[in-house]
C-alpha cells in the first residue's frame, strides 16, 4: 500500500512539472526562441530565393546550343622509332674484325627500328569562321599528324600556326569557311560565383557539357614548366576530365571566358578543381601567333611577392594589398623607369593588382615597346610611373618567328650586355647569353650562362638584334668570340649551324 501511494505521488509530481514546463514555453515571454523566425529576418537577404519560396531558374541550354557546334575533337598522332632488336653493345665497333669473330663468333645483327605510333586526344574550340582553332599546346605537342572532327562529324587535317609553352596554348588552322565559332568575353569581368559551362570531349565522349561556378581567379598551381610561364588560371568546379584539355569554358551567354587546361586530382579524374587560361590571355596569344608566328611578350623586369599580413609586418609596409618588388633586373624596364626595391605595385593600367599571378597576367597581355602605367606605394607615398616594356632580349624590338626559331635551334636565350660590363671591358656592344637550353650550343660547346658575345666570325656585334641578324645569314660553321664578366681573357667557341 505504501509502494502504491509513493507511485501515485510520483505520478502527480511528474504531471505538475510537465504542466509547468508547458506553461513556460507557452507564455508570451519567448523572444529568445524566435530569433530565426521567418517574419523577423528578411528571407531575400538570407537566400537567393526570388519570392521567398522558389529558386531562380538558370537556363544553360542557350549557351550550350551556341557553343557545341564550335567545339571540336582533336586526335594527334606521333610516330616514335623504337629498337626492336638487342640493345647496343660497347663491342659493336669491333664486330667486323676477324679476330673478334674468331673468338666470339658471328654476331646477330641489330634489327631495324619499328615505328611506334602514339595517339592522343583532346578538345578545341573554333574562334574564327575561317577555321582558326584554339587548343592546349600539350594536346598537339610533337604530333606528326593532327585530325580535327567537327560537331557535324566532318574531319579535317590541321596545321599548327604557332604554339606558346608559357601559356600552354596552340593555334591550329583547317581549310574551311563559314564555320560556327565562339566569341570572346572579357575575362576581367568574370566574377567568382558566376555560372560557367565546360565544353569538350572527356574520355572521347564528344560534345560533353558540364556546369559549375567560378571558384577563384588568378590561381597559380605551378603546373607549367616553361621559364616564362604565366599562371593566372580561372578555377572552376565544372567537371573537367582527361580529354577536356583545350576545350572551352564559357559564360551563360555562350562567350569564351577561358580554355580548360588542367585539373587538380588525386586520381587523375574530376574531383572539383579545374583550371582554365583566361580569355584575355588567350586572345593576346592567338593574335600574336596569327600575326607574327610567335608570341610577343613584354617584360617588366621585376621579381615580386604577393603582399600578405606577414610580409607587410616584416617590411613595415603602409599597405596590406599589392605586389612587393623584391628585386630588379638590372637595366630592365622597371629599373630604367625608376621603380625601386621595396615599392609595392598597386595597379597596372588602372587594374588593381593584389597578387603575383595577376601582375603576370596583365603584363602578359602587352608586347615589347608598350608603355604601361604602374601605380606604386613607396613608404606611404603613392605615385604613377610610366614603364616601357622590353622583350626577353632586353630591347623593345618585335621578335620575328625566324629570330625565335634561330635561338631555339641554338638552344640559348640572349639579351643586350649590361652597360657596366661593357664599360669595364671597354666594349662598344655585346650580347649576354643568359640561358643554355638543349640545342647546338650545349651540344657542341661548353659555353656557360653569362658569356658576353662580342664578335661573330671576327665581326663586332652591338646588340641582340644584330646578333640574330648575323647568325641568321650564316651557313656551315660559326665562331663566337667574347668574355666572361668574372674571368680574364678572351674565349672562343666554334660550332656548326
Amino acid at each position: 500500500m505504501k509502494r502504491f501511494g509513493a507511485f501515485i505521488l510520483a505520478a502527480l509530481l511528474g504531471s505538475f512539472i510537465s504542466l509547468a514546463v508547458f506553461k513556460y514555453f507557452d507564455s508570451d515571454d519567448k523572444q529568445v526562441l524566435k530569433i530565426e523566425h521567418e517574419n523577423e529576418i528578411d528571407s531575400k537577404q538570407a537566400s537567393f530565393m526570388g519570392d521567398g519560396t522558389k529558386m531562380p531558374f538558370f537556363d544553360f541550354t542557350t549557351a550550350a546550343q551556341k557553343v557545341m557546334p564550335a567545339a571540336v575533337h582533336i586526335k594527334s598522332t606521333q610516330t616514335v622509332n623504337r629498337s626492336a632488336g638487342r640493345s647496343a653493345s660497347p663491342f659493336d665497333y669491333y664486330m667486323n674484325d676477324d679476330i673478334f669473330k674468331y673468338f666470339f663468333g658471328p654476331q646477330t645483327p641489330q634489327q631495324k627500328q619499328k615505328p611506334d605510333v602514339q595517339v592522343g586526344t583532346g578538345s578545341g574550340v573554333i574562334v574564327k569562321e575561317n577555321g582558326y582553332i584554339i587548343t592546349n599546346n600539350h594536346v598537339i605537342d610533337g604530333a606528326d599528324d593532327i585530325e580535327i572532327t567537327l560537331h557535324d562529324n566532318r574531319t579535317f587535317k590541321a596545321t599548327v600556326l604557332g604554339t606558346d609553352a608559357s601559356t600552354d596554348l596552340a593555334l591550329l588552322k583547317i581549310e574551311e569557311v563559314n564555320l560556327p565559332f565562339v566569341e570572346f568575353a572579357n575575362s576581367d569581368d568574370v566574377l567568382v560565383g558566376e555560372w560557367v559551362l565546360a565544353v569538350g570531349n572527356p574520355f572521347n565522349l564528344n560534345s560533353t557539357v558540364t556546369a559549375g561556378i567560378v571558384s577563384a581567379k588568378a590561381r597559380n598551381i605551378n603546373i607549367l614548366k616553361d621559364k616564362y610561364a604565366i599562371e593566372s588560371f580561372i578555377q572552376t568546379d565544372a567537371a573537367i576530365n582527361p580529354g577536356n584539355s583545350g576545350g572551352a569554358l564559357v559564360n551563360l551567354n555562350g562567350e569564351l571566358v577561358g580554355i580548360n587546361t588542367a585539373i587538380a586530382s588525386p586520381t587523375g579524374a574530376y574531383s572539383g578543381y579545374g583550371f582554365a587560361v583566361p580569355s584575355n590571355i588567350v586572345k593576346k596569344v592567338i593574335d600574336d601567333l596569327g600575326e607574327f608566328g610567335v608570341v610577343q611578350r613584354g617584360f617588366i623586369g621585376v621579381m615580386i611577392r604577393s603582399v600578405d599580413a606577414q610580409l607587410a609586418k616584416e617590411k613595415e609596409l603602409k599597405v596590406s594589398e599589392g605586389v612587393y618588388v623584391d628585386s630588379l633586373v638590372k637595366n630592365g624596364s622597371a629599373d630604367e623607369a625608376g621603380i625601386k626595391i621595396g615599392d609595392v605595385i598597386l595597379e597596372i593600367e588602372s587594374i588593381p593588382v593584389k597578387s603575383s599571378p595577376e601582375l603576370q597576367e596583365i603584363i602578359g597581355r602587352h608586347k615589347p615597346g608598350d608603355i604601361v602605367s604602374v601605380k606604386i606605394d613607396r613608404k606611404g607615398d603613392v605615385e604613377i610611373i610610366k614603364v616601357v616594356l622590353k622583350n626577353r632580349n632586353g630591347d623593345n624590338a618585335i621578335i620575328s618567328k625566324k629570330d625565335n626559331d634561330i635561338l631555339n635551334n641554338l638552344g640559348i636565350e640572349i639579351k643586350n650586355a649590361p652597360k657596366d660590363v661593357l664599360k669595364r671591358f671597354n666594349l662598344e656592344g655585346g650580347v649576354e647569353i643568359t640561358t643554355i637550353n638543349p640545342g647546338k650550343v650545349s651540344k657542341y660547346t661548353d659555353i656557360k650562362p653569362g658569356f658576353i658575345v662580342t664578335k661573330i666570325d671576327k665581326t663586332p656585334i652591338k646588340d641582340a638584334e644584330e646578333f640574330q641578324k648575323i647568325i641568321s645569314e650564316k651557313k656551315g660553321g660559326v665562331l663566337l668570340e667574347g668574355v666572361y664578366p668574372n674571368y680574364s681573357g678572351v674565349y672562343y667557341y666554334a660550332f656548326g649551324i
